[in-house]
C-alpha cells in the first residue's frame, strides 16, 4: 500500500490532514510536550508561583525535579505533592490542543497511549477505553513498598492536605496510609528504580491497547506522536518503531520541535514536522472541518 498523502507539495497541516484521511487506524503517542504546548509547563511562572517555598528551601529547577525529590518525611512529601496533584490533576483545565485532537479522531478507528500523568485526557471528555496511561496517574494514590495492585483516589483529603498544610508540612495524622500493610501512599507514578503499583484497570487497558495493534497490524497504520521526548524513549517512541518494522503499511509522524534521528531501517517511512503542535494540531481541525 501507498500513502498517497506523502506525495503531495502541501503544508504539513494540510499534508497530517490528508495522512488523517487516508489512514485505516491511527495510533497516537502523547507526551510532555503537548501539555507543554497548551501551557500547562512544569518550569517558569507555573513553577515558581505554587511552590515558591519549596523552591527557596530546595534551590529547585523545575517542578519535575521537585517532584521526584525524596523528600526527608511523609509529611514534607504530601504537602507538595497534594498541591502538585491539585494543579496537575484535579484543577488543570482542559487544553485547546486536546479539545482539537478529540475532534480530529471524532468517528476514526484510533486507540492513544502517554506517558503523561495529567488529567487532559479525562476533562477534554476522551473515551477513556482508548486512552492507556503508561507512567500512571497523579489523581491515584498506592502503597509506597507497593505491598499490593491497587490505587485509590481521594481529591477531598488532596485538597485538605493543600490548605491546612504548615512551614511545608501536613499534619502527620492526615498522611494517607495503606489499609493493608500501614505504610504511607504516595502518589501513582512510575519511578526509574521501582516501577509503580499496576493495578486491575491499568492492565486492562494495557490489553486495549495491545489488542488494537495486533487488530490492526497488517493495516494502513498511522502512527502519530506528539510532544514525546527521548527521557522514555521504551514506552512509544520505540515500540513505535517496532511496530513499523512489524507493518510494513505504516506510516510515522512526529511533532517536536526537536528532530531526534531515526533508525536507518525506517527512515524513509518517518515524517518529522517541527512546528508548534498546538498551532498544528488547531490548524488541522479546522481543515478537516471544512472537508466535512
Amino acid at each position: 500500500m501507498t500513502w498517497k498523502a506523502i506525495e503531495l507539495e502541501e503544508n504539513n497541516a494540510e499534508k497530517l490532514a490528508q495522512l488523517i484521511e487516508e489512514a485505516e487506524a491511527i495510533v497516537i503517542g502523547i507526551g510532555a510536550g503537548m501539555s507543554a504546548a497548551d501551557g500547562f509547563t512544569y518550569i517558569g511562572e507555573r513553577f515558581t508561583s505554587n511552590f515558591k517555598d519549596f523552591v527557596e528551601k530546595y534551590k529547585f529547577l523545575d517542578m519535575l525535579q521537585a517532584s521526584l525529590f525524596d523528600f526527608p518525611s511523609s509529611q514534607e512529601y504530601w504537602a507538595f505533592q497534594s498541591r502538585f496533584v491539585l494543579l496537575n490533576y484535579f484543577d488543570q483545565p482542559v487544553g485547546a490542543s486536546y479539545l482539537a485532537l478529540k475532534n480530529i479522531l471524532k468517528d476514526k478507528n484510533y486507540h492513544i497511549i502517554t506517558t503523561n500523568a495529567d488529567n487532559a485526557f479525562d476533562v477534554a471528555g476522551y473515551d477513556m477505553d482508548k486512552v492507556f496511561h503508561i507512567q500512571g496517574k497523579y489523581g491515584l494514590m498506592q502503597c509506597s513498598k507497593h505491598c499490593h495492585a491497587k490505587t485509590y483516589q481521594d481529591e477531598a483529603l488532596m485538597r485538605r492536605l493543600a490548605v491546612e498544610q504548615e512551614n511545608m508540612e501536613v499534619d502527620y495524622r492526615s498522611i494517607p496510609l495503606c489499609p493493608e500493610c500501614g505504610a504511607p501512599l504516595e502518589v501513582n507514578k512510575r519511578n526509574a528504580e521501582k516501577g509503580m503499583v499496576e493495578d486491575l484497570i491499568f492492565f486492562e487497558h494495557l490489553d486495549k491497547y495491545n489488542e488494537f495493534l495486533e487488530k490492526n497490524r497488517d493495516k494502513k497504520t498511522l502512527f502519530i506522536e506528539i510532544g514525546v521526548g527521548f527521557t522514555t524513549p521504551q514506552f512509544i517512541k520505540y515500540p513505535f518503531y517496532r511496530e513499523l518494522d512489524k507493518n510494513p503499511n505504516a506510516l510515522m509522524i512526529t511533532m517536536n520541535q526537536k528532530k531526534y534521528q531515526f533508525p536507518e531501517r525506517i527512515a524513509s517511512r518517518v515524517l518529522w514536522f517541527n512546528q508548534n503542535s498546538k498551532d498544528l494540531t488547531l490548524d488541522v481541525e479546522e481543515l478537516l472541518k471544512k472537508w466535512e
